[in-house]
């Protein structure tokens, strides 16, 4: 028998809590107590970035990620990321561009996409390829992420006073 424990955690700015076993990750904590299905598991390894979610602002991989380590924690996953029916400007420009093909990997890209930016809110080119490296995508569609990730910085710094960081 397995030891589980209750968590309470802020999830896409609402109150959550969960009953969970020691074991488990975020990821499958979020997926099977919340239906939220962005974050996907793909090499269980930390290696892809199919599993992004972001703890308190910081990108994690929800494979590797306890979810007992998520009691007390701020998580955002793609399904919280935008206002209402406004899309954030990341997602935006990621349709915009076609950044995406079978989409698999495409909330992982997004939700690492809107941490650089809100770490640097004008990357070169080479900057995006370097913060992005952890996140691959099997169909191949970097050009049009790298477009995507330029033409988010441009929204971001268009929609916020004065053009700095939100």
């Amino acid at each position: 028998m397995s030891a589980t424990r209750r968590i309470r955690f802020t999830l896409n700015g609402q109150a959550a809590a969960a009953e969970i076993g020691t074991h488990e990750t975020l990821v499958e904590v979020l997926r099977d107590r919340f239906a939220l299905f962005g974050a996907r598991e793909s090499c269980s390894q930390g290696l892809c970035g199919c599993c992004t979610v972001l703890v308190d602002g910081h990108a994690v991989s929800g494979c590797l990620f306890l979810a007992a380590a998520a009691d007390g924690v701020k998580i955002q996953t793609i399904e919280g990321l935008a206002s209402g029916e406004r899309l954030d400007p990341v997602q935006e420009a990621f349709l915009e561009c076609g950044a995406f093909q079978c989409g698999f990997c495409t909330p992982g890209f997004i939700l690492m996409t809107r941490q650089l930016l809100d770490e640097n809110p004008a990357p070169s080119e080479d900057e995006i390829r370097h913060y992005l490296s952890g996140n691959l995508c099997r169909c191949g569609a970097y050009p049009e992420i790298i477009e995507a990730v330029k033409l988010a910085s441009h929204k971001v710094k268009s929609r916020t006073p004065g053009g700095a960081a939100p």
